[in-house]
């Protein structure tokens, strides 16, 4: 944190950036704590200095969310784009996929969208990339951070602004094009008053879904809960709404709407995870011998599925975090990648490999059109049950989390390598590609890691056995963590 005090002089004059913003494969700050406009500013030099060095025609598309401050920071973050001499295209107010859809429509390899996506009122970041359909990973990330904090900038001129009207219009085109829905279906939209309330009910109609809206008129207060469809309050007042209007599903969009929930016609909330194995299925039968990227937060139904299995569907396990995903995604060339957090990324021919959460409610209809005789209770009710927790997230410093992690990894491997038991059963899988994850005999697993957006950890168990097991392993886990007093309260539990 910064010594220089918000409402001063010298707040006005110095620049307030604060490293720990600069993270795995984005940025996120609390503003104005951590970051004041002329830090943005240098913030823009910066990454108008990364792209001139990757590029020789530096086109930037630009656009923000719907926050009270989001515009002065795209805004500021533009003075600083123009001076490194980048071409800006300016969308104004959009969902990061609408951005995303822009780099393609306008023909600009990077992309800067200001949003803090589904965190709190207060937050602040940019999503940033260079290679479209992808966004900055470690590496582009920490040559950034080394860019912006030690002032390495290139002031090369010739920077140019332009605003773009009308892309809102050419993504929801983009979105419905060639789809109509035969059955007619009843959706609930939940958008928790953030930016997706603009785009989400309008999208959905167009397909013939006969739409009722939930808060989604634009509100940067977030009166009611935070947009994040993995926020149980967000979820449980979607599933109300569902049942009261006997609707046939409910979703719900995160901040920026490239995240989507799913709450069934009983008002039953499905986590996302196991969206995406019906997805799998749905899109595997379609497009036989598919691959699927998910990250390591994902049920293992993935692997055990029958359905999947007599699709040949192949399912790659992958680090969490929508730049690793995206990334593995067109690497592997997949059908699709799925997080257990709503993100989806479409590839070819469906989509262009970005995350978009309207585009997964769209495939989700389809999915429920071409099995009109079924209601998504039907559909949901064929899959093997497992008791699955909420992602959870206890409170854990930015500069502590990782020691934490790490000695996870050791506790855990080492119990696996010694024939060590968990719930009297032995560990038969330890996979740390992302924090650690431990399976036990029966099936049963649980995840540490650590958050790559937030100063905490993040905790997923699934049982194929029981919901006792379920809880009996998150003992085990918090037995394990209780030996770290900078481990704190977790924003929820089982």
């Amino acid at each position: 944190m910064s010594d220089i005090q918000e409402n001063t002089e010298e707040f006005e004059r110095e620049i307030v950036i604060d490293e720990c913003g600069f993270r795995e494969y984005d940025a996120r700050w609390l503003y104005p704590e951590q970051l004041n406009l002329r830090g943005v500013v240098n913030l823009g030099m910066g990454l108008g200095t990364v792209i001139n060095d990757m590029m020789e025609e530096p086109k930037i598309v630009v656009a923000h969310d719907y926050r009270s401050y989001s515009m002065s920071i795209k805004n500021s973050l533009i003075m600083g784009l123009l001076s490194s001499g980048c071409a800006v295209y300016d969308i104004g107010l959009a969902l990061s996929p609408t951005a995303y859809f822009a780099q393609f429509e306008l023909d600009c390899k990077a992309v800067a969208m200001v949003t803090a996506s589904h965190n709190e009122n207060g937050w602040t970041g940019v999503k940033m990339g260079a290679e479209r359909p992808l966004t900055f990973g470690p590496e582009l990330m920490g040559k950034l951070k080394e860019t912006v904090l030690e002032q390495k900038f290139k002031s090369s001129g010739g920077g140019s602004y332009n605003y773009v009207d009308g892309i809102k219009e050419k993504y929801i085109q983009s979105l419905v094009k060639g789809i109509s829905i035969s059955r007619k279906l009843k959706i609930v939209v939940a958008c928790g008053n953030g930016t997706a309330g603009a785009y989400a009910p309008e999208a959905l109609r167009r397909i013939g879904c006969e739409v009722i809206e939930m808060d989604c008129e634009l509100d940067y207060t977030f009166p009611k809960y935070n947009p994040n469809p993995e926020d149980l309050k967000m979820l449980h007042a979607l599933a109300d709404t569902v049942v009261k209007e006997n609707a046939d599903i409910g979703f719900a969009f995160d901040g920026d709407g490239d995240r989507c929930g799913v709450v069934d016609n009983s008002g039953a909330e499905i986590f996302a995870d196991k969206v995406g194995v019906l997805i799998a299925r749905d899109l595997g039968a379609l497009h036989k011998n598919s691959t699927f990227v998910v990250d390591v937060k994902s049920t293992s139904l993935y692997l055990t599925d029958d359905r999947l299995k007599e699709l040949n569907v192949k399912t790659d396990y992958w680090k969490t975090g929508h730049s690793y995903i995206k990334r593995r995604v067109n690497e592997l060339n997949a059908l699709a990648g799925f997080e257990k957090s709503g993100h989806f990324f479409i590839n070819e021919p469906l989509g262009r490999g970005y995350d978009d959460g309207i585009l997964s409610a769209i495939l989700i209809c389809e999915m429920l059109d071409r099995q009109s005789d079924k209601k998504m209770t039907d559909i949901v009710a064929s899959l093997a049950k497992t008791w699955s927790s909420p992602t959870m997230s206890p409170h854990c410093p930015d500069d502590k989390k990782y020691q934490v992690v790490d000695k996870a990894i050791a506790h855990f491997s080492e119990k696996a390598a010694n024939n060590k038991t968990i719930l009297g059963q032995k560990i038969i899988d330890v996979n740390t590609i992302n924090g650690v994850r431990f399976t036990l005999e029966d099936g049963s697993w649980g995840l540490i890691r650590a958050s790559s957006n937030k100063p905490s950890l993040v905790i997923v168990i699934e049982s194929p056995c029981s919901e006792q097991i379920m809880h009996d392993i998150f003992g085990e886990i918090n037995l394990f963590l209780a030996k770290f007093p900078e481990v704190g309260e977790y924003d929820q539990k089982l």
